[in-house]
């Protein structure tokens, strides 16, 4: 195992989803053979955003789960899901995990990118793991309140605005009226307490720390709008599983297995987060983690894929059956 490097991904997200061809670039990398060394190991590149639920690939890792299954992993670290597609397309990177979101509207866009396996799910009932906040004397009591006010998300044009915007529409408000601004996560409680941003979208821990700060919580946005969204599937390039069908099989099996091994022993993830994520012991040892599936939701992605061409994200449903490996 390779200890966890920050990968070089290249062009801008933005760049590739406004300029890709039909399919990966000509000569591209992923058209190879995975390498392998002479005790039937195949190397493979596994790109992970730098969040808590990624500890579920190095726990696979740790477990000996993919050595079972002769795959030695490298992690590589990306900055997102969508910024994880160049490297990806290219080659760079073989598999990667990221939200289906910026999958689907690669897909949309012409990248051949194939979702693998399922990965993690917002919580379909309860506490979810993510959620809009508002300051405690703010006024916004629903989600609806959110229309004419300005709300901060990590990425315009993704699952955070989107379900947003679903919500207010739900509950009769003007989702065309809420203001959204980009904040990293870890600047936005700053934002909210000096009134720069009427309400903050983030997930856990930040979540857990601005509510017991006095603040409220105003929507669960992923469960109110679409239960039990997939928050991160795993995903290839259509070249690479063309090329090996094998690797990607046991690619496949290995996520699976190492999915319903982190479900089934959250602790065990939450104990790889201080020296994963840095977090300290007595946070990691308390966070709300999401549900982990290997499985792929298809019905709820397809509500996502409406959800994208309703808000104008994609002029077109996205096809989501056919972006799923079968």
């Amino acid at each position: 195992m390779k200890r966890l490097t920050f990968a070089a991904v290249g062009m801008a997200a933005a760049l590739l989803l406004t300029g890709c061809g039909s399919g990966s670039p000509s000569g591209s990398a992923s058209s190879a053979p995975a390498a392998g060394g002479g005790d039937g190991m195949r190397n493979i590149s596994v790109g992970v955003i730098s969040i808590a639920p990624s500890a579920a690939v190095k726990l696979g890792i740790d477990e000996g789960i993919f050595t079972k299954h002769n795959l030695k992993v490298e992690l590589q670290s990306g900055q997102g899901g969508a910024a994880m597609l160049p490297a990806v397309s290219t080659g760079t990177m073989n598999f990667a995990v990221g939200n289906p979101l910026s999958v689907l509207l690669a897909k949309n866009k012409g990248l051949d990118m194939r979702i693998v396996t399922g990965y993690s799910n917002s919580l379909a009932s309860g506490k979810d793991i993510n959620g809009v906040v508002a300051k405690a004397d703010s006024g916004i009591a629903t989600a609806k309140d959110l229309a004419g006010k300005k709300v901060a998300v990590n990425t315009i044009n993704a699952q955070g605005d989107l379900t947003i915007k679903e919500v207010v529409a739900k509950q009769g408000g003007d989702p065309k009226a809420v203001q959204f601004l980009e904040l990293p996560f870890q600047d936005m409680g700053a934002q909210l307490a000096q009134g720069n941003v009427d309400a903050v979208w983030v997930p856990e821990p930040f979540l857990s720390k601005l509510l017991a700060e006095g603040n409220k919580l105003v929507t669960y946005n992923n469960q109110e709008a679409l239960p039990g969204l997939p928050t991160m599937v795993t995903f290839t390039s259509g070249n690479y599983a063309q090329q090996n069908p094998e690797v990607v099989s046991d690619f496949k099996a290995a996520m699976t297995e190492t999915l319903a091994m982190a479900q089934s022993n959250p602790d065990k993830v939450r104990a790889l987060l201080p020296e994963f994520m840095k977090m300290p012991e007595a946070v990691a040892s308390k966070l709300r983690l999401e549900e982990f599936d290997g499985k792929v939701n298809e019905p709820v992605l397809g509500k996502l894929g409406e959800l994208m061409a309703k808000y104008g994200i994609t002029p077109s449903t996205p096809d989501v059956a056919g972006t799923i490996l079968k």
